[in-house]
């Protein structure tokens, strides 16, 4: 069948990104998997587990009840983001990117994010555009909540929309892996005094432009919007 073939007024299914970063969510001991990554992260990038410290796969299934399985796999996304070093025989340590690494891959994930920002205001149908709206403003009432963990989420639903919207299905999975390493420090950000507020206006700029087909609008916002991100970071660095 082609779009030819489709009723008047049928839309095709919406464009999926591949979520490259976990598995489906019918495997149990995966979705556990992404829950320690998350929690090992946020200890990690809060100070609670120093640089250094031994991340020793029975003593953290044990703390956390669960099979070795999922912690093997939360440790081995943890190694892709920078925040954990495998030692070949020594088993895993507490890493920390450098400055320089951090910056690179900032700078990488904002050129890649204004990419497909710039792409999605020429390509998107106009059921993207309307599910893209709603998303933004579920967020807008996330903003007064004060919820950082769940505002993360649906922040990550409302990027997937703009990949997926770009219409480039290796852009946005190149786009998304990238994500997945600066994801830790993209969520610690958001626990900065009157972050989901400012996160929430810097993502209006995008959707606007967007909604208004200016692909170079688009691009600087979002391309503005993650170079804030980093910043956001860096000052939660400096204050755990």
């Amino acid at each position: 069948m082609t779009l030819d073939d489709l009723p008047p007024g049928t839309l095709p299914a919406e464009p999926v990104v591949p979520r490259v970063d976990r598995a489906p969510p019918s495997l149990q001991k995966v979705t556990r998997a992404e829950e320690l990554r998350l929690q090992l992260a946020d200890e990690i990038v809060r100070g609670t587990l120093a640089p250094g410290s031994p991340l020793d796969e029975t003593d953290i299934a044990r703390r956390f009840n669960v099979s070795r399985t999922p912690v093997r796999e939360a440790l081995r996304q943890l190694v892709a983001s920078g925040l954990v070093e495998a030692r070949p025989h020594r088993g895993a340590v507490v890493a920390q990117p450098s400055i320089e690494r951090l910056k690179s891959m900032f700078e990488a994930m904002a050129e890649l994010e204004a990419l497909c920002a710039g792409l999605a205001a020429e390509r998107m149908s106009a059921a993207e555009r309307h599910g893209l709206e709603a998303i933004h403003e579920e967020l807008r009432v996330l903003s007064y909540t004060g919820n950082p963990d769940r505002f993360h989420e649906v922040n990550e639903r409302f990027h997937n929309a703009i990949y997926a919207g770009s219409q480039n299905g290796y852009i946005a999975e190149i786009t998304l892996a990238t994500r997945v390493r600066v994801q830790p420090f993209r969520r610690a950000q958001f626990r900065n005094l009157g972050r989901l507020a400012k996160s929430q206006a810097e993502h209006d700029r995008v959707v606007v432009a967007i909604m208004r087909g200016d692909k170079q609008g688009a691009a600087a916002a979002m391309r503005a919007h993650i170079e804030l991100v980093r910043g956001e970071y860096e000052i939660y660095a400096v204050s755990v």
